[in-house]
């Protein structure tokens, strides 16, 4: 599986997002997954889903030290005292002594950001985590935590696909040897019907989805697809035997815009 380096964390670059997946099913398709040739697998303490992703792990047969696991820590636990406490509970219901990388999952104006990530510093100090990032951070957010975290933050998750520009985003995480993490990369199952995607996916014989992945790696982004169909896995995995050439690149940059956001909550920070 092709890696994202980022500020000593190696990232797979295919991931498999697990919101919303739940119960037995989200165990199995985790399992399946890993026999499918994931090693990545995203999780978070508001997805209610930590324990059987750790099920769904450790019925693979892989060892723990192949297999990436990302949490998020819910806006509520950022008091210093709460995220710790927190993200042990996550590792319980995991059955993990660690996770790979512990993301904040949401900007939370109400809590001092230094006083936030130097709980999380505390938690890579503990070995609670190998890694830490953030997510859904603007730039100016993202700017705030590279300076006042006493330990190298590896990724800022946010929303990226075609359709919504994050020429801002991906300039400052290069700038800070950050990978970016694209959730719903492919804008919720919306590419499917993308008339150019379609197109150049028949050149190669693939699908929009496929093509879609394909942009983003190419941008050495990493991508966290969320499915609970098995034999979209299998598709979504399938990216590593094409290239796009730059015509192909530049047109799929030229279907982004500013307002192509799907996720946005009331409690979302002002977008870049």
């Amino acid at each position: 599986m092709q890696t994202v380096e980022a500020n000593g964390a190696r990232i797979p670059a295919i991931g498999l997002g697990t919101w919303e997946l739940r119960g037995r099913a989200c165990a199995r398709l985790i399992e399946q997954a890993l026999r499918l040739g994931y090693r990545h697998i995203d999780t978070a303490q508001m997805y209610d889903n930590e324990r059987e992703v750790g099920e769904g792990v450790r019925a693979s047969g892989l060892k723990r030290a192949d297999v990436f696991v990302t949490t998020k820590v819910w806006t509520t636990h950022f008091a210093p005292n709460d995220l710790l406490r927190s993200t042990k509970e996550s590792l319980a219901r995991l059955r993990m002594t660690e996770v790979d990388l512990l993301l904040l999952h949401w900007p939370n104006p109400q809590v001092p950001l230094e006083e936030t990530l130097g709980a999380m510093a505390q938690a890579h100090q503990l070995g609670l985590t190998r890694h830490i990032g953030v997510s859904n951070f603007t730039v100016a957010l993202m700017e705030e935590a590279v300076a006042k975290s006493s330990v190298p933050l590896v990724c800022n998750q946010v929303e990226y696909h075609p359709y919504l520009n994050q020429d801002k985003v991906l300039a400052a995480c290069a700038e800070h040897g950050m990978a970016l993490v694209a959730y719903s990369p492919v804008a919720k199952g919306r590419v499917k019907n993308a008339e150019a995607l379609n197109r150049i996916g028949a050149r190669y014989r693939k699908s929009a989805a496929q093509v879609c992945l394909r942009w983003l790696m190419q941008q050495n982004v990493v991508a966290i697809p969320r499915t609970s169909k098995v034999e979209r896995l299998s598709e979504n995995i399938d990216v590593f035997d094409f290239q796009l050439d730059d015509a192909e690149m530049t047109e799929i940059f030229e279907m982004g815009t500013r307002a192509g956001r799907i996720t946005n909550f009331g409690f979302a920070p002002d977008w870049d």
